[in-house]
């Protein structure tokens, strides 16, 4: 009797076979992946879509404009499928408000449309968003899409801000709408004394499907 194949050895013969895609449904960069022995990944906790959401945002990275009010925010990650795999196939819809909390209703300032890039990577440059009435946290909507995926709906909270009393382990709850811990990241100040700005990473997991 044969040597048994490992997964490896099989998703190599089914790749020279051609019959990867059909017999174990992966894409291309899950395929690279599981050959690579990535390990699966789980799936960024979902949040609210939330009223504000606007259709065809404009393609760009630069959400904030010079001269714009407020702590400037830069937002780094990469997008990966559950299975292991960077994502550089994805569309990252991003919506927030401005430094006080408004949301612009008429325009798209604050909202962007981002293509992830080489390994998944993706970066906006931004403002911190405001407080406003009907939440409790600074946060920023998500909404990821790839082809293969599940539509991913999210939003990243910032541990720095003042409702959590410097202990986002402890009060995350104070927003009923933060799924989950892992959705508040930590911030780092960054540049010199007269240019500092906000850097966050969030790295985001999409569900196969």
């Amino acid at each position: 009797m044969g040597a048994r194949m490992s997964r490896r050895d099989l998703l190599e013969k089914s790749l020279g076979l051609g019959v990867v895609t059909s017999a174990l449904a992966l894409a291309p960069a899950e395929l690279a992946a599981a050959l690579a022995g990535a390990e699966a990944r789980h799936p960024t906790a979902s949040g609210a879509l939330g009223p504000f959401y606007k259709r065809k945002a404009p393609a760009s990275s630069q959400l904030r404009a010079p001269g714009d009010p407020g702590l400037p925010l830069s937002v780094t990650g990469r997008v990966f499928g559950s299975r292991g795999g960077e994502l550089s196939n994805a569309s990252i819809d991003v919506w927030q408000t401005d430094h006080l909390g408004h949301y612009d209703i008429d325009g798209y300032r604050y909202r962007a449309k981002i293509a992830t890039g080489a390994a998944g990577a993706y970066a906006f440059e931004s403002v911190m968003p405001g407080h406003y009435p009907d939440r409790v946290c600074q946060h920023v909507h998500y909404l990821v899409t790839a082809e293969g995926h599940k539509p991913l709906v999210t939003q990243l909270y910032f541990a720095t801000d003042p409702v959590f009393e410097g202990d986002p382990d402890r009060n995350f709850g104070r927003d009923r709408l933060i799924t989950s811990r892992e959705l508040v990241r930590p911030v780092t100040l960054v540049g010199d004394p007269k240019d500092i700005r906000a850097a966050v990473t969030f790295e985001l997991v999409l569900e196969a499907l």
